[in-house]
């Protein structure tokens, strides 16, 4: 049974990442506006160096993210993932039967 749970849990887990890595792709973004307007209006202020920071942490996030996602679909590539039960036919039999 270990197993089993083991594999729902790691592709739940992907799953929550592939979603995180959205959220912070759109942060690094909307602060990558942000600086630049920022810089457009105040060069070298205080706000856009602020903005420059949350990019930074942003943009370290979004690639820690796509890194542990490549790291994770790599060590799970050689197992078979079967995600629902086999369709079955007209006859009432399983189409790989």
């Amino acid at each position: 049974m270990a197993p089993e749970t083991d594999h729902a849990e790691s592709v739940r887990a992907l799953r929550q990442l592939r979603k995180i890595r959205m959220f912070y792709a759109a942060g690094a973004a909307l602060w990558a506006v942000s600086a630049a307007s920022s810089a457009w209006d105040e060069p070298g202020g205080r706000q856009m160096w602020v903005s420059l920071v949350f990019l930074v942490v942003f943009a370290a996030l979004l690639f820690m993210s796509s890194l542990w996602l490549r790291r994770q679909q790599a060590d799970g590539s050689g197992e078979a993932v079967h995600h629902a039960a086999p369709r079955r036919t007209a006859l009432g039999r399983h189409a790989n039967a």
